[in-house]
């Protein structure tokens, strides 16, 4: 026979069980469902996700979610994060709102997440509140998307950061300072020495095809070797269409450094100085003890 508490403790132990049914969540995705708010259309549900990238799937969307995108560790370097979204193409049932203390700002509709664009904002702005808009038909819906947490570059403020695209987070078209190229070795996602071979013009960026003689970090496959005996690495590399970039070594001899970072599963050209010039400050750095890191330039 059950004691009262020992019947009490079983009962918890039953609606835990049921809840983690009705959503999951790691602590980098979230997916739920809105069935389980069924006669309660106006429950707005809490989500704490705390990983530097994830995904959020919402079947059946009913009420309103408010996401808490956090990073896992508390620095001053926190601050200058930005959050980027990528609505799935099939994504609708719900508008996503920017939530600060209250006041919501219109971030995407439902119309807009079926083209599948990326776009970013300022941790600081606040949440995602994500509302879901009322249907009487029972067909299938889902709202969905992938996000990530990146860094932006000195100097980018907050209130430019709503709605651009990831590229405009390390301004590519702008020459880095010494500290930013020095950095960028030490922290890209992708590190490597060579020129650029083609470029062509999408609709709204460009694909740059470059070569690499030396590869010094990737962390995903970005560049694919051209065999065991070749050195040679080819890859495509994304930049916005504005930049003007042209195949070749550039004005002047000598390769470049090109380093940058993989958003969404896409190569975007962060830094990319001269390699001549990026040897020059190197070197530099080394005599003074300034580098961040090493880098075998033999």
């Amino acid at each position: 026979m059950l004691t009262p508490i020992l019947a009490y403790l079983l009962s918890v132990l039953l609606l835990c069980r049921i809840a983690f049914s009705q959503y999951s969540s790691d602590q980098c995705s979230w997916k739920g469902s809105g069935l389980t708010h069924e006669g309660h259309s106006r429950d707005v549900e809490q989500v704490y996700l705390r990983c530097s990238q994830g995904s959020l799937h919402w079947l059946y969307p009913t009420g309103a979610v408010i996401v808490n995108l956090r990073p896992n560790t508390l620095s001053l370097a926190a601050a200058r994060l930005s959050v980027c979204i990528k609505p799935s193409r099939d994504s609708h049932g719900a508008n996503i709102y920017l939530d600060r203390a209250g006041k919501l700002r219109l971030l995407l509709r439902e119309q807009d997440q079926a083209q599948g664009k990326v776009t970013c904002f300022s941790i600081q702005e606040g949440s995602l509140f994500i509302e879901a808009i009322p249907h009487r038909d029972i067909s299938k819906r889902i709202t969905s998307f992938q996000y990530e947490l990146v860094t932006e570059r000195t100097g980018a403020g907050a209130g430019a950061l709503a709605g651009v695209e990831p590229q405009a987070l390390s301004a590519p078209c702008q020459p880095c300072s010494d500290a930013e190229v020095l950095l960028a070795v030490c922290t890209s996602d992708f590190v490597g020495r060579g020129t650029i071979q083609g470029v062509e013009q999408e609709a709204e960026q460009l694909s740059v095809t470059v070569a690499i003689s030396r590869l010094y970090r990737q962390k995903t496959q970005v560049f694919v070797s051209g065999g065991v005996r070749v050195r040679r690495w080819t890859g495509r590399v994304r930049m916005p269409r504005q930049c003007g970039v042209r195949p070749g070594p550039g004005k002047g001899d000598g390769d470049f450094l090109f380093t940058g970072s993989v958003r969404f599963g896409e190569a975007w050209m962060g830094c990319a100085p001269r390699y001549k010039d990026f040897h020059r400050l190197y070197q530099e750095a080394e005599q003074s003890g300034t580098n961040p890191c090493h880098v075998d330039t033999d």
